[in-house]
């Protein structure tokens, strides 16, 4: 009687030591035991062929109208970090850009390949800038840029009070705000650059308070980047919402401003530059990016080519599975004799 009851219960010792739970007063579900009805395909041959040729159809079209809508963006990138540095100090960068007794400013002529529609976005680029490093990422406080100084904690270390009192913003990101300065002149005649709502809407609404100021910003011994408008409150600080949202590559694009204007094909246009940002002590590029758009955003080739090198592969494969399937066919089973065949039958 014992050895039945142990069987009944599903932990028979004959079973080879296993047990199962049991069955909870005979209660059968079929999606517990996965006996639902279900769409089980046959991959055959013909199936496979059939599914690589329209994946290759499909994508190689896609990739191509990316590449027209990448290739319709003009764009302009100029770099400025050495060409604005004087001749004198060519060999010792860094003692230019730390002297505030020499003048930082400097005028770059570029000439505009080929016509520009409005809007023209403006970018500041910067190269070999590890935002995204894990000591830089941490030094920051998210209710502190929504609340208040009242909510200064020890993540913004190693920048997280000066003389005892709160930094407002606080932490590394902010203090390395980027500060060069850009203004655009056609002949004698100055281009206006829009600088409002160049950051999300959702970062000034949600994560930077209307009520929270700079406070103690950049008043220490050891000066970062930019400052701040002590009158004006972080939500409406645009160029800190930009700089704060941190790039996931060393090489990263910042939006500056939005160009109203057109720019005509073949003409020359004056940007005077303020060179304050130091990227020359650890090797850094900044650069000035002018740039139009299309419905698919801004100047990008790789997702065209990723949809041409994965549609071309999937043709080529259909085509030589289809010449192996003809050459050296290889008989496959009935599928009638599948398990959920034979079920389904019966």
């Amino acid at each position: 009687m014992e050895e039945a009851s142990t069987s009944a219960n599903g932990g028979s010792a004959a079973g080879g030591g296993r047990s199962f739970p049991p069955a909870r007063s005979g209660v059968f579900y079929k999606f517990t035991q996965q006996d639902l009805p279900a769409w089980k395909p046959a991959m055959t041959p013909g199936c496979v062929i059939t599914i690589f040729l329209l994946i290759g159809i499909t994508f190689v079209p896609v990739g191509l109208v990316c590449l027209q809508a990448s290739n319709s963006v003009a764009e302009i990138v100029h770099r400025y970090d050495i060409d604005c540095v004087p001749d004198a100090y060519r060999r010792n960068k860094q003692a230019y850009i730390k002297d505030s007794l020499i003048s930082k400013k400097c005028i770059q002529k570029v000439k505009v390949q080929y016509h520009m529609k409005a809007p023209i976005y403006v970018y500041y680029e910067l190269d070999n800038f590890y935002q995204n490093h894990r000591r830089y990422v941490k030094s920051r406080s998210d209710k502190q840029l929504r609340h208040g100084m009242k909510y200064t904690d020890s993540s913004c270390g190693p920048l997280e009070r000066n003389n005892g009192l709160p930094i407002v913003p606080c932490g590394l990101i902010a203090w390395s705000l980027f500060n060069d300065t850009f203004g655009f002149t056609r002949g004698s005649i100055g281009i206006m650059v829009d600088r409002k709502n160049i950051s999300w809407r959702s970062d000034r609404e949600h994560k930077f308070g209307k009520d929270v100021y700079p406070f103690n910003f950049q008043n220490g011994s050891l000066i970062g980047g930019g400052k701040l408008d002590p009158d004006i409150p972080l939500s409406n600080q645009e160029d800190l919402i930009v700089w704060m949202r941190a790039a996931a590559l060393p090489q990263f694009r910042k939006l500056y401003g939005v160009i109203e204007d057109d720019l005509q094909a073949d003409e020359t246009i004056d940007i005077h530059i303020t060179n304050n940002y130091n990227t020359y002590s650890f090797g850094g590029k900044k650069s000035l990016v002018l740039t139009t758009s299309t419905w698919l955003g801004g100047k990008n080739d790789f997702l065209g080519y990723a949809y041409l090198v994965t549609g071309s592969a999937s043709i080529f494969l259909s085509i030589l599975f289809a010449l192996i399937h003809v050459k050296i066919p290889r008989p496959h089973g009935d599928a009638a004799y599948l398990s959920w065949s034979r079920k389904s039958s019966n």
